[in-house]
């Protein structure tokens, strides 16, 4: 028996709802996927300038805090942490500006005006107003941050870690 290479009825709606389908299917699941996959392809930065305000918002010889926040997006995780820096004016035009956080376990130091240096409170890490280690176990200096002065305005070049 010879088969006809004629596309039967049944045959047809088989093909033209297999079309319909997979058509639906690209329509909808195409942006569906794109919508999972983008928090994932975004690119983070990693970096930005902080500003500070004006230089002369900072005493002379007194190291002043500064808080600021950064909020970082991990795909659909939004958490936003809280940084210190210590602006440390020596001259009217000599400055550093040095991470609150201890180098030996992160802890948040302290300026002791009676005492004059920089206090962790954690394991009793001592840094003199320069940033290097007075005493304790912190191995290195404070972590200075990179300044710029634009328009008479202090800025930050903050790098996440």
């Amino acid at each position: 028996m010879a088969e006809s290479s004629e596309l039967g009825r049944r045959q047809f709606v088989k093909v033209v709802l297999g079309a319909i389908g997979a058509l639906m299917t690209a329509v909808i699941g195409l942006p569906a996927v794109g919508y999972i996959i983008a928090p994932a392809a975004k690119k983070q930065e990693g970096e930005a300038w902080i500003p500070l305000g004006p230089l002369e918002n900072y005493p002379i010889g007194k190291p002043t805090l500064f808080n600021f926040t950064r909020s970082k997006v991990n795909g659909w995780e939004k958490t936003v942490n809280s940084y210190g820096a210590y602006v440390v004016r020596y001259t009217a035009d000599e400055y550093k500006v040095f991470s609150n956080t201890c180098t030996h376990l992160s802890c948040r130091v302290n300026w002791q005006e009676d005492a004059a240096n920089f206090h962790c409170p954690c394991h009793d890490g001592i840094f003199d107003i320069q940033g290097r280690v007075g005493g304790g176990p912190p191995p290195r200096p404070l972590d200075e941050y990179e300044t710029k002065l634009e328009d008479g305005n202090l800025l930050i070049r903050f790098v996440e870690a």
